[in-house]
């Protein structure tokens, strides 16, 4: 059998890791070395450590950057604590948040304005879930699986409020929400889902490839703590498929293609192409014939940069 590597598109960048991104480019470029970026701008080792090489430095809190300087503030999304810790220390806040992330966040607000308990269904230690809980920490209960959504206790069923982590899978948080729709028949959700756009279109093309393919290797570029990047490798398998998450070419195991003539490559939204061409070459070297779509994404979603860098 003719061994082939399918691209899977849409892969790698969204909008929101593409504008955090260059919002740390440009400001290395017009206001030069260091600039303070609170947590990993975004979950991939690659960009982390390009940025960091270019002069970007990554702090854990606010009090780590000298008063007065600028702070860019990830993608992920942060709690109020932290814009007011950066206040006290008079530090230039940029705010590299993915509108996504900010319209959840936006959520909890209201439902929380209202006495609402939200129920966050997300993963307790994801930094998007840290800043998202710290809206209203005292009304918002994070809900990681279907056992806890099973056993969760409000203080009042009747006003009670459902948003979601953006970087789920749809399949997961579906049985989640299912569950909580089924005790909490008052239960409030907004207009339209939290899954954001780029998570569940990569998903879907993920699903659509290893059915179409029958591919029987998914290799999935991105880092451990890429969330998205996590769930496409279980949407993948869910399919079927083996698959597996790698930072880059150095970490694929060449056993791993032995009786495997049908692979399939995608990139998680915070995975730069380059990355996935370097796999790419590797698979040619192989043997492997490339098939699929060389544009890794044509989803036509721009996000502003923030006004301080326009």
């Amino acid at each position: 059998m003719t061994e082939t590597v399918n691209l899977i598109s849409p892969r790698g960048y969204c909008a929101g890791v593409d504008r955090a991104i260059e919002t740390v480019d440009r400001l290395l470029e017009e206001r030069g070395a260091p600039i303070y970026v609170r947590g990993e701008i975004v979950h991939n080792q690659y960009v982390v450590k390009t940025l960091a090489d270019k002069g970007a430095v990554f702090v854990d809190t606010p009090e780590e950057v000298p008063e007065g300087n600028v702070i860019v503030l990830s993608a992920h999304g942060s709690a109020p604590d932290i814009y007011e810790r950066c206040g006290a220390r008079n530090l230039e806040v940029i705010d590299a948040t993915c509108p996504l992330v900010s319209k959840v966040h936006a959520e909890v607000r209201r439902y929380a304005g209202k006495g609402a308990t939200v129920l966050l269904v997300g993963h307790e230690d994801h930094d998007e879930v840290i800043g998202t809980r710290g809206e209203a920490p005292e009304r918002v209960i994070v809900v990681e699986d279907v056992a806890q959504a099973e056993t969760v206790v409000v203080p009042d069923p009747d006003n009670v409020a459902l948003t979601t982590q953006t970087t789920l899978s749809l399949d997961d948080t579906a049985e989640i929400i299912a569950v909580l729709k089924r005790r909490f028949p008052a239960l409030q959700s907004p207009a339209s889902s939290d899954i954001c756009y780029a998570t569940q279109n990569r998903q879907d093309a993920v699903k659509t490839v290893v059915e179409e393919t029958s591919a029987e290797l998914v290799l999935v570029v991105g880092s451990q703590n890429s969330s998205n990047s996590q769930r496409l490798v279980e949407v993948a398998r869910a399919g079927g498929a083996a698959s597996y998450l790698i930072d880059g070419v150095a970490d694929l195991d060449p056993s791993w293609l032995d009786d495997h003539p049908r692979v399939a490559l995608t990139a998680g939204a915070s995975a730069p192409e380059v990355l996935v061409r370097e796999v790419l070459d590797y698979l040619e070297t192989r043997g492997y014939s490339r098939k699929g779509n060389e544009v890794p994404t044509d989803e036509g979603v721009v996000f502003a940069l923030p006004p301080q860098v326009r």
